[in-house]
């Protein structure tokens, strides 16, 4: 098996892709051991020292380091391991039904511009963000003042140019296509 890795704009986060499917259906975050215990290879990357966070993406994982602790080349290789005998043991990437509230999911009692907002989000910009290994996903949308909150997660949560990402690229897109969104905040 061959793990390829790739450098996010986010320092703190390596993209690792293990040319295989690794969360198809939904991305899945992990930012403490104790929300990895429903999945064996998140809680096993927890183990490792100086291990912040663990993204699931559809074909990577997105692993993030302590500013403080061990740098990439010091831990790339136990993440390297740790991700090479997981995807060789066969062992299910979560254990049982890994319930994570997607905020991004629903939709039925959505306004036609959340709906839209939404569509966006899917269509046009997190493909986008999977790229740097993050995701965006929708929290809310204040109609009275025009105000979207997104939550940034994988590479995208923390990352130097999240800002900017969110006001230059997806706020300008957001404004763009949905007149009624004045402008985008990041939900913390």
């Amino acid at each position: 098996m061959f793990i390829q890795t790739e450098a996010t704009p986010n320092p703190n986060v390596v993209k690792f892709l293990p040319g295989r499917d690794v969360s198809p259906d939904r991305a899945l975050e992990f930012r403490t051991i104790d929300e990895a215990q429903v999945s064996p290879l998140a809680e096993g990357l927890f183990q490792l020292e100086g291990v912040e966070g663990v993204f699931f993406g559809a074909d990577y994982v997105a692993v993030t380091r302590a500013a403080a602790g061990p740098d990439w080349s010091a831990l790339k290789a136990p993440v390297l391991t740790a991700l090479m005998d997981h995807f060789t043991s066969g062992a299910p990437l979560t254990r049982g039904e890994a319930a994570q509230a997607d905020a991004h999911a629903g939709g039925e009692g959505d306004s036609e511009v959340v709906k839209e907002i939404k569509a966006l989000l899917d269509t046009r910009i997190r493909p986008a963000v999977a790229q740097d290994g993050g995701d965006i996903l929708f929290d809310r949308f204040d109609e009275a003042d025009g105000v979207l909150w997104l939550r940034m997660r994988g590479a995208c949560a923390g990352c130097p140019s999240s800002s900017a990402t969110l006001k230059a690229g997806v706020e300008n897109m957001m404004r763009h296509y949905v007149p009624e969104v004045a402008r985008v905040e990041q939900t913390l």
